[in-house]
């Protein structure tokens, strides 16, 4: 079974770099170490890359990789998870998620 990649670009009301260093710091206590877990990082966007390929339109991004989409699954539910999207789902403005499955 391959792993799963699961990166989500949040995109906020207020497009602040504090803000931004708020939903980071939430990322890292609330979505690190969960079971099944290989691969882990939340950062901002990088603003100095500013190509016409470069998708600017958002303020942080997660990606987690799982060892399998039964991690994952479980992820989603877990109750970190749940308080994570309680503490912070009303400063989004939009949020993407894009979900691999890894070669």
């Amino acid at each position: 079974m391959p792993q799963l990649s699961h990166a989500v670009y949040f995109t906020l009301k207020h497009r602040t770099p504090e803000a931004a260093a708020k939903l980071v710091a939430s990322c890292q206590k609330h979505l690190t170490g969960h079971p099944g877990t290989v691969f882990f990082s939340a950062g901002t966007c990088a603003a100095e890359y500013d190509r016409e390929v470069n998708d600017r339109d958002y303020d942080v991004a997660l990606t987690i990789v799982f060892e399998s989409h039964a991690a994952h699954d479980v992820y989603q539910t877990a109750p970190r998870h749940e308080q994570f999207i309680a503490e912070n789902a009303t400063d989004w403005a939009k949020v993407r998620v894009f979900d691999a499955n890894l070669a």
